[in-house]
């Protein structure tokens, strides 16, 4: 769907993306994450053709990208950019037409968003009037109401309550069951846990890290494994064990929860067959890090990215 190859920016003196590439895969929903300041927001541009890259290429569906290509893409801008003194229906149906769209299939689909948004006596509004959240509501009605086959969101959930963000996650879900592609920037990891199946990071300027987010978890796996058990607390603990991460009981499931890290995955049968002589195991399995847990390990240097795929 989207292919980035070997893209560098810079404004000055400050380079923004050095060498970047990979691709996003047709019918996937894409993490692209880093810190602030990673150049996440740069590439977007290029990407949307707002400015161009000092070096490298993008291709959208095989063909180098084109202002007439960008017409297939929805994008959502973290700053946003609705005019204050317009109407809601009238701004919407602007930026409908600016896409291309006819006036008679933008009100239809306009008014379908607006009944499945819950914001149908919203029309008549000034977008001035709205908050933060409705105002955003809005302009990601704007940003899908063409169809396009590939959605960038920068931020999206950016001024939601929790109620807002669910249903735009739900939205984001339903489109790409019908085929969009999505590309995701966000800080908020649990988002990401949810709705990507791959994810890119950039890191000071430089792709640090890209793949399945699965893959991506057990490249950083750090040996650690957790064993259920009933019965009475362990006495002891195995010697295999180089640290005890945690040690609790699962009220829910009636058990003893046991985690620990291990010097490497072989010990693990060693520690299973330890518990298992002694109590009723009802669960085992090595634990993998979250996406956060990954991306502040990085965003701290806390990790070797020489081993990182790039």
């Amino acid at each position: 769907m989207l292919r980035i190859e070997d893209v560098s920016k810079s404004y000055g003196e400050k380079v923004a993306i050095k060498n970047i590439s990979f691709e996003v895969p047709k019918g996937s929903t894409f993490g692209l994450l880093g810190p602030n300041g990673a150049g996440k927001t740069s590439l977007i541009r290029i990407i949307n053709q707002i400015q161009p890259a000092d070096k490298g290429e993008v291709f959208f569906n095989n063909e180098p990208i084109t202002s007439h290509l960008v017409n297939q893409i929805g994008y959502l801008p973290e700053e946003r950019g609705l005019y204050k003194k317009m109407k809601v229906g009238e701004q919407v149906l602007y930026l409908a037409r600016l896409k291309g769209m006819s006036k008679a299939d933008a009100v239809v689909q306009i008014k379908w968003w607006f009944e499945r948004l819950g914001i149908t006596d919203w029309w008549t509004k000034k977008v001035e009037t709205l908050s933060k959240g409705m105002q955003q509501k809005v302009q990601f009605i704007a940003t899908v109401l063409h169809k396009p086959s590939l959605i960038i969101l920068d931020e999206p959930f950016s001024g939601f309550d929790p109620v807002n963000a669910e249903i735009v996650k739900n939205e984001l879900l339903r489109m790409k069951e019908e085929g969009a592609t999505i590309m995701l920037s966000t800080h908020r990891m649990e988002s990401v846990e949810e709705l990507c199946d791959h994810i890119a990071m950039i890191h000071n300027s430089e792709k640090v890290l890209d793949g399945k987010i699965a893959d991506v978890k057990r490249q950083f796996k750090r040996n650690e494994f957790e064993v259920k058990y009933r019965g009475e607390k362990l006495e002891s603990t195995p010697e295999e064990a180089t640290e005890i991460i945690t040690e609790n009981y699962d009220e829910e499931h009636q058990a003893h929860v046991l985690q620990m890290r291990l010097p490497g995955d072989e010990h693990s049968n060693k520690v299973l067959q330890f518990v298992m002589e002694q109590r009723q195991v009802i669960g085992f399995g090595e634990i993998l890090p979250s996406v956060e847990e990954i991306f502040v390990d990085i965003a701290k240097d806390n990790v070797n990215l020489t081993s990182v795929s790039k």
